[in-house]
């Protein structure tokens, strides 16, 4: 069932990874699971979040998450353009895996955790972790010039780092307007 989040307009997909069990192994038990993620895509809508819940599985390796969320995170630029995932309840050795699986595809993922200090799961650069943590701190929206102030750096450079997050899912970009009244653009980062 999903839940709508009232600070942005979009809803929130569901998906229990631990209805396929407590120990997830293959690439090929992964192809049988992606179809079944792939529907709740299908029904998603633009600006829409699908959390893949992975609470209750023990472990899943290397070759399942890089069939599962790798090949899911490369399809939704083309497949299903404007939607995002992000990943909960992880294990140790889970998010070990996972993390490597989708280093090893140049990919990163949000790890959303209770404590509301999401992390980066993946191929991640410093400052790209850097970036987003100051994004996500903002509990809203930020513009680029906010940002460069923030990070103290130019704005070619944020405007660099913001298209990046952009393009891998990281953070939304939102059409806003300045107290000037002129269109800009505001970034918030996946919660």
């Amino acid at each position: 069932m999903p839940h709508p989040d009232p600070t942005l307009n979009v809803m929130e997909h569901r998906f229990a990874l631990a209805k396929y069990g407590k120990q997830l192994w293959t690439r090929e038990r992964a192809k049988e699971i992606r179809p079944d993620l792939s529907a709740i895509f299908d029904k998603a809508q633009v600006g829409d979040v699908i959390v893949i819940d992975a609470g209750a599985v023990e472990v899943f390796d290397f070759s399942f998450a890089n069939e599962l969320f790798g090949k899911t995170l490369l399809s939704l630029p083309h497949e299903y353009p404007g939607r995002f995932l992000v990943v909960e309840h992880l294990t140790k050795y889970a998010g070990e895996n996972l993390s490597k699986a989708l280093e090893s595809m140049g990919l990163v993922i949000i790890e959303r955790n209770g404590s509301g200090k999401n992390r980066l799961l993946g191929k991640v650069h410093g400052i790209d972790e850097t970036t987003f943590a100051v994004i996500a701190r903002k509990r809203g929206s930020v513009t680029a010039s906010e940002l460069k102030d923030e990070l103290g750096i130019n704005l070619t450079a944020v405007n660099e780092r913001l298209t990046k997050l952009t393009n891998l899912g990281l953070v939304r970009r939102e059409k806003g307007t300045s107290q000037a009244g002129r269109e800009q653009y505001e970034y918030r980062a996946l919660s």
